[in-house]
C-alpha cells in the first residue's frame, strides 16, 4: 500500500519547524510503525488507515513528555494533516516519502 515505507515529516510547533522520520507498515485498518526526531525513536500506538485517511500517536519524551495525535490524508507520496498537542492545540504537518 501508498502509506508502507519510510516518511521525512515536517512538523509546526510552538517551538518553530521540526523535522521527523516516519515509517509505517498497514496490515488491514491499522497502522504500526516508529516515529524518531533528534536521535530519539518511539513506536506509534492507536494507528489507522481507512482510505487515503491515516491516524496515529506517539508518545515523545524531550523537550518535554507529550503524546502527539496525527491525523491526515495521503495523496500519492506525500501526506498532510494536523497534529494536536493535547492543550497546546493543533499544528500542520507535511510528509514526503523517503
Amino acid at each position: 500500500m501508498a502509506v508502507d515505507g519510510n516518511w521525512n515529516l515536517t512538523l509546526t510547533t510552538p517551538m518553530g519547524e521540526r523535522q521527523a522520520t516516519l515509517t509505517l507498515l498497514s496490515s488491514g485498518g491499522t497502522l504500526t510503525g516508529t516515529q524518531g526526531a533528534d536521535g530519539n525513536s518511539a513506536e506509534i500506538f492507536d494507528g489507522t488507515i481507512s482510505g487515503d485517511a491515516v491516524n496515529w500517536k506517539v508518545t515523545i519524551t524531550s523537550p518535554m513528555t507529550l503524546t502527539l495525535e496525527f491525523i491526515g490524508t495521503i495523496s500519492g507520496d506525500s501526506m498532510s494533516g494536523e497534529m494536536g498537542i493535547g492543550p497546546m492545540g493543533s499544528f500542520p504537518f507535511t510528509g514526503a516519502k523517503a
